[in-house]
């Protein structure tokens, strides 16, 4: 049977209760990030020598591009009304917090440890093979900067029960309440230059995020009409951060490398979160229409069977391909980045991207469809959240840098180590239960 067939046959499964405009969302997400960062990078053949750069350098006046390409925040909408869902599940079915975590990092975690252990594995090949340091620290970060978002995420989800209390018991003041701590946060950036405080936001930004999609599955959200006027309000906010206030152009990346919407998260974010939010709930009705009919529903369902895997490997994929046309003599990385040759070209250089990208998709994906099995005894909670925290920071850290280009030498290592160490105190590993 092919993959196509065993998609039609899991989507004629799906319960009819189900939200499928979820799953959508998420699919069509993840594929315009990965289309985004094949198409905002640049990498660049020139006299014998390869520039890295990306689009936003070569062409500032493209940052326009990244308010279109900026789809994170539905990544957490998404991610919370999902965790919404689970969370009743596992209410009635009596689930403790323990167990409910255990399945939850399972899923995020073992799709990560693969990507991660080969690329320590390809570093430690090139490093005995005598490529520079400099050069497996610029791939290696390349290729795991998507890892950011689980760094996270994860943290999210072990907040999650806490929050969704939160939530259920105060509502939109929940909301608002991590809204003014990130609105704080930015007025200390900006105005007392405490520029520390703002990796904070990486906590308050998101998690009112992820709190829309609990008001999304609560149903309190409001009619078409509210939701646009919604949206237009996010939007309003967001013009007057941009061209009013300190706020740069750019919603991904920036030409200049001391000020970023993204890193750290800004408020302009969590506005155009809501841009997103309002917009995309306002045409639900009619979309879960269309996702009534089986083919669209059952392409959904393919794409969301290897969602992470995708969404982790994309990058890597592109590293690989273009270090293969360097070696090739640049072949097809002549064009200079912004001009019409290079615009012209891209569908081409997404396309043989994609294309390159499945084999790998299909060769990876059967990881994250992988869950705990039905009578594995969770691990202590305070085992798990360790773990977790171990993890993310572990995460974090060769998301930034990498192997081979971090400021202390080892701590892409050590780094790694410690993703190996969260994820076996988490019993995520076999033999560590």
């Amino acid at each position: 049977m092919n993959i196509w067939s065993q998609a039609k046959d899991l989507a004629a499964q799906t319960p009819t209760d189900r939200n499928r405009y979820v799953d959508f969302l998420r699919a069509i997400s993840i594929l315009v990030v990965i289309t985004g960062h094949w198409l905002i990078a640049a990498p660049h053949y020139h006299d014998g020598s390869l520039t890295l750069s990306d689009l936003l350098v070569f062409q500032p006046n493209a940052q326009w591009l990244t308010w279109l390409f900026q789809v994170m925040p539905i990544f957490f909408i998404v991610g919370g009304y999902a965790n919404a869902v689970s969370l009743e599940s596992a209410r009635k079915r009596e689930v403790g917090y323990a167990d409910w975590l255990a399945g939850r990092l399972t899923r995020l975690v073992t799709p990560l440890l693969a990507l991660f252990l080969g690329w320590a594995l390809l570093a430690a090949i090139l490093y005995v093979s005598g490529v520079s340091g400099v050069v497996i620290g610029g791939a290696s970060r390349a290729a795991l900067i998507p890892t950011w978002f689980l760094a996270i995420y994860i943290m999210v989800v072990v907040l999650a029960p806490a929050t969704y209390s939160a939530w259920r018991r105060w509502g939109f003041a929940s909301f608002w309440a991590f809204a003014a701590a990130g609105a704080l946060v930015d007025i200390a950036f900006f105005a007392a230059d405490i520029r520390w405080m703002g990796w904070t936001n990486y906590f308050w930004i998101w998690l009112a995020v992820h709190h829309l999609g609990y008001a999304w599955r609560d149903g309190r959200v409001g009619g078409p009409a509210q939701l646009m006027t919604c949206s237009a309000l996010g939007l309003l906010a967001l013009l007057l951060l941009v061209f009013k206030g300190p706020y740069p152009l750019a919603m991904v990346g920036s030409p200049d490398e001391d000020l970023s919407n993204s890193l750290p998260p800004k408020i302009t974010l969590l506005a155009l979160s809501v841009v997103q939010f309002g917009l995309l709930l306002a045409i639900e009705r009619p979309m879960r229409r269309l996702l009534s009919g089986p083919r669209v529903w059952a392409a959904t369902v393919l794409i969301n069977s290897m969602i992470m895997t995708v969404y982790l490997w994309h990058l890597t994929v592109m590293v690989i391909i273009v270090s293969l046309a360097y070696l090739a003599g640049g072949l097809g990385l002549g064009l200079e980045p912004g001009s019409p040759g290079w615009w012209l070209s891209r569908p081409i250089w997404i396309a043989l991207l994609y294309a390159a990208l499945m084999p790998v998709a299909l060769l990876m994906a059967p990881l994250e469809r992988r869950a705990r099995a039905t009578d594995a005894v969770a691990p202590p909670a305070a085992r798990l959240v360790g773990g977790a925290i171990l993890i993310c920071l572990g995460v974090a850290l060769l998301s930034f840098f990498g192997f081979g280009s971090a400021p202390v030498p080892g701590l892409g290592v050590a780094a790694f180590l410690m993703v190996v160490a969260g994820s076996a105190i988490s019993g995520l590993l076999p033999g560590f239960r």
